[in-house]
């Protein structure tokens, strides 16, 4: 390039606007990890991850494209149990007082369901299967009662609290056949019992020992085998001491919950953790919420509650089983091999945890829809009895000479 040409070249690119400078270099703000306090884990089965259509982010002149979503903290508040009960009922036997959640049936045809909650819990951690059943099985009833020590189930203080196997059942029965009663039934609807983890040991030692006689149609345990529970016993202390002592409020009990992944269903945590907390009423502590029941000491107990449970579950004769398990390495080598039987129906839900029925509701109310309908005898066309058609007068006596 010649002089002449460098010097006019020069001439007009003093004349042309600056360059654009480069994007700004972005900087760490630790306002930024304080707000990740606010949100919920993500996981690949949440409808908010990215792998969900419906939790594309759309970006706005007024949103920035890569800005978290904030949590309201309403999604934490507790939900009432009127939202899925009718009503509440209390039934005193001697000196303790019963309270149970109640959906009365259409009918005496229709069947009732009857719960009985785990170790630590309550009557309302059957509240949302209840919500997702009454879709399915609108004409049935419900009734889920709040063991001895749990809830606003009332036992004397003075006395030591008796939740041996043995006491859970007949309270149990108590409470079903007190309900009857102050219904004015004039007799039982056909029940199908469902208990979760020691809940599934207390309705099947109820089947097992004929208390509500022939009313049974079913049973079904939740998440429970002998095998697995008396292993997890080996850990239980560690796994108590690894919990939260308290809580500031119930909404942080409840958020607890579900970013533990204890509760994976947030509605269902809305309403099955409340009734677990009580507030702290010394007046030397900060206004906290304790935990209503000391597991810790029902230790005593625990072996009590397991032993011979595969046993018993599958030696009730004249009544459907059904087992609902998170994982199939919970099931042991009795349960394997009725299984191949097909002594009992087995529904596996690898999604869910511990609290399969509070994590994944509606799919096991369609499952225990469907056991019942396989199990409601009013369905079966049975045979006429000899004796019914010898008084008709359609057959003659064997020793009758015709």
């Amino acid at each position: 390039m010649s002089a002449l040409q460098k010097s006019f070249a020069r001439a007009h690119l003093q004349n042309l606007p600056p360059p654009p400078l480069p994007p700004p270099v972005p900087v760490f703000d630790e306002r930024e990890e304080e707000d990740e306090q606010d949100h919920p884990s993500l996981s690949a089965s949440d409808s908010s991850s990215s792998a969900s259509s419906t939790g594309t982010i759309i970006p706005s002149p007024t949103r920035n494209l890569f800005e978290r979503p904030r949590v309201s903290k309403s999604q934490y508040d507790s939900l009432p149990w009127q939202d899925f009960f009718d009503r509440e009922i209390y039934l005193d036997n001697g000196a303790t007082r019963h309270h149970a959640y109640f959906s009365a049936p259409a009918s005496l045809d229709a069947p009732l369901f009857c719960f009985h909650h785990g170790a630590g819990a309550s009557g309302l951690s059957f509240a949302s299967l209840t919500a997702a059943l009454r879709s399915a099985v609108p004409e049935a009833g419900y009734l889920s009662p709040d063991c001895r020590g749990h809830g606003e189930t009332q036992t004397p203080e003075n006395q030591t609290l008796d939740l041996s196997l043995a006491t859970l059942a007949t309270d149990l029965a108590f409470v079903i056949n007190a309900t009857h009663v102050q219904m004015g039934w004039q007799r039982l609807p056909p029940i199908i019992l469902l208990g979760h983890s020691l809940g599934g040991a207390v309705v099947t030692e109820v089947a097992y020992r004929k208390l509500l006689g022939n009313a049974i149609l079913g049973y079904g345990v939740f998440d429970v085998v002998e095998g697995s529970a008396m292993d997890a016993l080996q850990s239980m202390e560690s796994y108590l001491s690894s919990r939260p002592r308290s809580f500031q409020s119930v909404a942080s009990g409840i958020e607890w919950h579900v970013r533990s992944r204890t509760i994976r269903n947030t509605t269902s945590a809305r309403v099955s953790v409340p009734p677990l907390l009580v507030q702290n009423q010394l007046e030397d502590s900060p206004a906290t919420w304790l935990w209503r029941t000391d597991l810790s000491a029902t230790k005593p107990f625990w072996e009590n509650w397991f032993t011979g449970l595969s046993s018993k579950f599958l030696s009730v004769p004249g009544a459907g089983k059904l087992l609902l398990l998170a994982g199939t390495d919970r099931l042991d080598k009795e349960l394997m091999i009725g299984q191949m039987q097909g002594k009992y129906q087995l529904q596996v839900f690898p999604d869910a945890g511990h609290f399969v029925h509070e994590d994944q509701p509606e799919k096991t109310a369609m499952i225990v829809a469907d056991f019942w309908r396989r199990n409601d005898r009013s369905t079966l066309v049975l045979p006429p009895k000899v004796d019914d058609l010898i008084k008709q007068g359609k057959l003659k006596p064997a020793n009758q000479k015709k």
